[in-house]
C-alpha cells in the first residue's frame, strides 16, 4: 500500500489491520520475553498490569520503535511523533486443555458464565486520554494470533468521524477497561462492526475516536497483544476531570519535538 493510499484508507475508515511488523525471529524473542513476565509476575498480573514497562525493558522499547511499525505511524501522524503510553493486554483461555470433560461441557452451555469472562466494552480511547491538539493513534501488536474465538478486536468503520460519544458505567461484569465504562448500546452501530483478525507478528492501528471493543476469549488459546499509543508532537495534555491522566512514560519516538508539551 502506498503512503497516500494508506493515509486515505485510515482517514476514511479510522483503522488499518493485518499489517506485518515482526519477522519470525523477532516474534519468537518477543514471546520469550513475555513468557518471562508470566513466570515472574503471574498471569493475573500480566493480563493487564504490565503498564509502560518499555521504560524498564529494552526489548519492549525496541518494539515501540520498530522500523516497520514507525513507518506506518509516521505516514499517518507525520514524522514528529511522541510515544505516549504502552500496555500488554492478555486474554487467557477460560478453560485449559487439561480441564475435565465435565468442565468442557459446562463451557458449551448457554449459561457457562460467558457474561463474567474478561471482555472489552464498546468505547473510544480518547475518552480515557486527556489529550488535545492532535489525534491519538493506538497500535495493537499481536504476540498471538488474534481471532474471533479468542476475542479479536472489533471496530465500527468510520465511527471516528462522529466525535466523542457519551460513556457510562458498564453493567455487565468482566469489563477490562480500568474505569469500567462503555458507550450506551443505542449509540453503537453494532450491525456495522468489523472483526480485525491478526496473525502473530501483525498489527492493527486505529484512531483514538474509533468505536471498538472485543469479546471474551472462549477458546483454549491465549490472546496476547502489545498496545502502544502515539501522538504528533503538536498534541498536548489537558486538565479534564473526566479524563484524568498523568503522562510519566512519554518519549520522542520519531523526528524532533519543537513543542515540548510533555517536557514535564
Amino acid at each position: 500500500m502506498t503512503t497516500v493510499k494508506l493515509q486515505d484508507t485510515y482517514n476514511m475508515q479510522g483503522f488499518l489491520s493485518a499489517l506485518p511488523v515482526l519477522n519470525e525471529t523477532e516474534l519468537r524473542e518477543a514471546r520469550r520475553g513475555f513468557s518471562e513476565f508470566e513466570k515472574e509476575f503471574g498471569e493475573e498480573y500480566t493480563q493487564y498490569s504490565l503498564h509502560n514497562v518499555h521504560l524498564q525493558y529494552p526489548w519492549v522499547m525496541d518494539l515501540t520503535k520498530h522500523p516497520r511499525l514507525l513507518e506506518v505511524i509516521t505516514a499517518i501522524l507525520g514524522l514528529d511523533v511522541i510515544l505516549l503510553d504502552s500496555r500488554f493486554i492478555c486474554k487467557y483461555p477460560a478453560l485449559k486443555s487439561s480441564d475435565t470433560q465435565e468442565n468442557k461441557e459446562e463451557e458449551s452451555k448457554p449459561a457457562a458464565g460467558e457474561n463474567t469472562l474478561p471482555y472489552v466494552a464498546w468505547h473510544q480511547d480518547m475518552r480515557y486520554w486527556g489529550i488535545a491538539g492532535g489525534p491519538v493513534l493506538s497500535v495493537w501488536l499481536a504476540l498471538d494470533d488474534s481471532l474471533k474465538e479468542n476475542g479479536a478486536l472489533q471496530v465500527i468503520p468510520g465511527s471516528h468521524c462522529s466525535g466523542m460519544l457519551p460513556h457510562h458505567q458498564a453493567t455487565r461484569p468482566g469489563n477490562m477497561l480500568t474505569v469500567n465504562q462503555e458507550i450506551p448500546e443505542e449509540l453503537v452501530q453494532s450491525e456495522k462492526a468489523v472483526l480485525c483478525p491478526l496473525l502473530a507478528g501483525q498489527m492493527s492501528v486505529h484512531d483514538g475516536l474509533l468505536v471498538h471493543a472485543s469479546d471474551p476469549n472462549t477458546s483454549q488459546r491465549r490472546r496476547c497483544g502489545f498496545v502502544i499509543r502515539y501522538v504528533p508532537t503538536c498534541a498536548y495534555p489537558i486538565q479534564d476531570p473526566d479524563r484524568p491522566r498523568k503522562f510519566h512514560a512519554t518519549m520522542l519516538a520519531s523526528g524532533t519535538d519543537q513543542f515540548n508539551n510533555f517536557s514535564h
